[in-house]
């Protein structure tokens, strides 16, 4: 692999690995030697948060006026190293492949959250050399509970069974990216609309069945402060206000629909096969925070000591839909009075959700031997006491409605902007010199995927067969004073690949920037009419019902096709124009400047017609506490260019050059379905198997129709050779 750009941290070479594992590495400038670690390879515990960007982050500095209280997350970053110079990718899907593969999108072609519609090529093919398959190099076992988000189940020859073809020994959780939209029904009881958080309000008792056909009253608030219709979800069941127990149990009760967090689609996945658990089955009704929890110190305390384990516990909040965290997982009251559609109570809910995810961590902990409780109920973590080294992040910045102050709302997840990339990462474990300290240093996400490894004991670069850009994170942690190892870092969003070039429906998302003032903006990032309406926006694609939607030449039925659309017949019919999110985004900086490069379509009046415009932006940034220097709108140094001094003209240009560099570092391969960077009888012999056996949307679907057939081969035929040579940079 070659390195387009000198890595700093080639300096002192290697050393690093025999210090950690021949004793463990310490600087002159701490007094805290690193106890010996002849015990490692470690077991790890990689947890990922959902949406959670820095902004929500006391123990990075910041959190604005009500940050969640996260007392058992900030005592293991009190007890490690805090990262708080990281990029992720804008969005989930892009976000997670970039820590599991080490490659940024452009190598993935996973540049959004994976939806229903996109093809097999926008998922991460089982040919990747991922996490689980890495770590099997040195015996590790792994598991993964929650979120996957990673590929299938839908345009995927392997659906639920995607996480065993990438690696994974045992999967428990959700295929799908978010949870399903909330059940306004609340199982059956009223009319679809009635209770915008999926269970029945207020302080009424009434009658909790339960799809064994049994009945429980509840009669009033509980101790936790939970009212009767969400103990009653709680518990699993449908709660009938105002009624009591009755054998058989009343009419319409509807215990195989989804509910947000509490009722999800469950698949539990080995090598011995996929289970995929009705609605109905107790392990699918609860609250999906503590299910993914439960599943996790199962599997960890079945462990056997003869052999290193690694456990991601992947949560799936705080993604929207929002909901109601359970009331003894949260500081305060639960807020049940909030509603979880009205976008304007969202960061309430967002924090309360955070809050149940470190509640559930530090149980985890607890209930696994990792850390225990002092007398007054915190976390006692001492991370020389366990074999067990704890990685938590944050997939991609925090959802707009959720975001915390100074951090600009308009610019939030799914933007390549500070606050849609700029997340947590947080390490601790034995070997870690110094704890308690911050690395301002510049990292990015697929830098875990090479931290693993590291830790591990292999040479990932040489394990794995194609280009990674994953520089080194290990050396921050055994050396205090590890020059900076990335000279530039990079971030990439996008759309997934669909059938002939289809794209998502347009959405209208709707936010509250400073305090009450409503802003609205176009997105195609969301693939269907629940996902849009979970996240506060009103749908326009197919099937749309809203009074709101402009229907001037669009029949219900057809729906608008892309934001540029959208405000076409806004301005035929006289009304403001909505903005648009950018369709395309990518950002690269450096210790000091950064460039933003957005694609976003237009609508042009004089013409009538529209497409896309892409323009740079260029800003001065800094993570300064408690107010960072990001980049907001007015900041943009791009209209003042032409009295730009010679320094900064040229960081612009310097980064410009860099930006374009790594964008044509993936050479295009038509025809290398299994990525060995050769189109040969290899790639034949698969098509053959996959056309024959699947024949539907694969990695051999190469002119992208949803199919895999005798085009396809016609394309293998045609590239048959050596593939171009990729480049990583870091």
């Amino acid at each position: 692999m070659r390195m387009l750009f000198q890595p700093r941290w080639l300096v002192w070479g290697a050393a690093w690995l025999v210090g950690l594992i021949l004793g463990g590495c310490s600087s002159s400038s701490t007094s805290d030697a690193v106890p010996p670690v002849a015990d490692y390879p470690p077991n790890i515990l990689f947890v990922i948060m959902d949406d959670v960007g820095i902004d929500q982050m006391r123990a990075f500095g910041y959190g604005g006026a009500t940050a969640p209280s996260l007392p058992n997350i900030d005592a293991v970053a009190a007890a490690g190293v805090r990262f708080r110079n990281t990029w992720s990718m804008p969005e989930c899907s892009p976000g997670r492949s970039a820590m599991f593969l080490g490659r940024f999108p452009l190598r993935t072609n996973i540049y959004a959250a994976i939806g229903t519609y996109d093809l097999a090529n926008a998922q991460v093919s089982s040919d990747e050399m991922t996490t689980p398959k890495l770590l099997k190099q040195a015996n590790y076992e792994s598991a993964m509970f929650g979120k996957f988000h990673l590929a299938g189940p839908d345009n995927n020859q392997d659906g639920n069974n995607t996480p065993i073809q990438l690696g994974w020994d045992y999967f428990h959780g959700w295929i799908r990216g978010g949870p399903a939209s909330l059940d306004t029904t609340a199982g059956g009881v009223a009319p679809t609309g009635t209770y915008a958080c999926g269970f029945v309000p207020g302080p009424g008792a009434g009658a909790c069945y339960f799809a064994d056909s049994t009945c429980s009253p509840i009669v009033g608030t509980s101790a936790a402060g939970d009212v009767p219709g969400k103990q009653c979800l709680m518990q699993g069941g449908i709660f009938k206000p105002a009624s009591t127990c009755q054998s058989p149990p009343p009419a319409g009760l509807n215990f195989t629909k989804a509910n947000g967090y509490y009722v999800s689609p469950l698949v539990i996945a080995s090598p011995a096969g996929v289970e995929t658990p009705a609605n109905t089955d107790p392990r699918n009704r609860g609250y999906r925070t503590t299910l993914e929890t439960d599943a996790a110190i199962q599997w960890i305390k079945s462990r056997s000591p003869a052999r290193p384990w690694m456990a991601t516990v992947s949560y799936s909040a705080a993604h929207t839909p929002y909901q109601q965290a359970p009331g003894n997982l949260v500081q305060g009251l639960p807020g049940d009075d909030l509603s979880c559609t009205e976008f304007s109570q969202q960061r309430v809910l967002s924090d309360k959700m955070t809050e149940a995810i470190d509640h559930e961590f530090g149980r985890l902990l607890v209930q696994t031997g990792l850390a225990s409780r002092k007398a007054d109920g915190s976390l006692d973590y001492d991370p020389k006491a366990r074999n067990t080294v704890i990685v938590i992040v944050g997939d991609n910045g925090t959802f707009a409605n959720a975001v915390k102050a100074p951090f600009d709302i308009s610019r939030a997840k799914a933007t390549a902007y500070q606050t849609g990339v700029w997340v947590p990462l947080i390490v601790a474990g034995r070997g870690v010199a110094a704890p308690n300290r911050d690395v301002a240093h510049m990292t990015n996400m697929v830098d875990v995927f090479r931290l693993f490894g590291e830790l591990a004991g292999i040479d990932v670069v040489a394990a794995v067969p194609r280009t990674i850009d994953a520089a080194p994170l290990l050396p921050y942690l055994t050396r205090v004073d590890q020059p900076s190892i990335r000279s530039v870092n990079f971030t990439q969003g996008g759309y997934n690949q669909q059938a002939n070039g289809v794209r998502n429906g347009a959405c209208v998302v709707k936010t509250v920037i400073a305090g009450s003032t409503v802003a609205s903006i176009c997105t195609q990032s969301v693939f269907d009419k629940g996902p849009c309406e979970d996240n506060a926006g009103v749908w326009w694609g197919p099937g749309y019902t809203d009074a709101a939607v402009i229907t001037t030449g669009h029949p219900q039925n057809v729906g608008y096709r892309s934001c540029w659309e959208v405000n076409q017949s806004e301005y035929k019919a006289g009304v403001p124009l909505t903005p648009i999110a950018p369709e395309i985004t990518m950002a690269v900086r450096n210790d000091q400047y950064k460039l933003v490069r957005n694609t976003i379509q237009t609508y042009f009046p004089a013409t009538d017609t529209g497409g896309p415009v892409t323009a740079d932006e260029f800003y001065e940034i800094n993570q300064n506490v408690p107010i960072p220097k990001i980049d907001k709108a007015d900041l943009d140094l791009m209209p003042s260019r032409s009295s730009w001094s010679a320094a900064v003209t040229g960081a612009y240009n310097g980064l410009k050059s860099q930006l374009e560099t790594i964008l044509a570092s993936q050479p295009a391969c038509p025809g290398d379905g299994n990525i060995d960077n050769r189109v040969d009888a290899t790639d034949v012999s698969l098509w053959t198997r996959i056309s024959q056996a699947w024949g539907l949307s694969s990695v051999f679907d190469f002119n992208f129709d949803g199919r895999t057939d005798s085009a396809d081969l016609a394309i293998i035929q045609k590239n048959t050779g050596k593939c171009p040579p990729s480049s990583a940079i870091y």
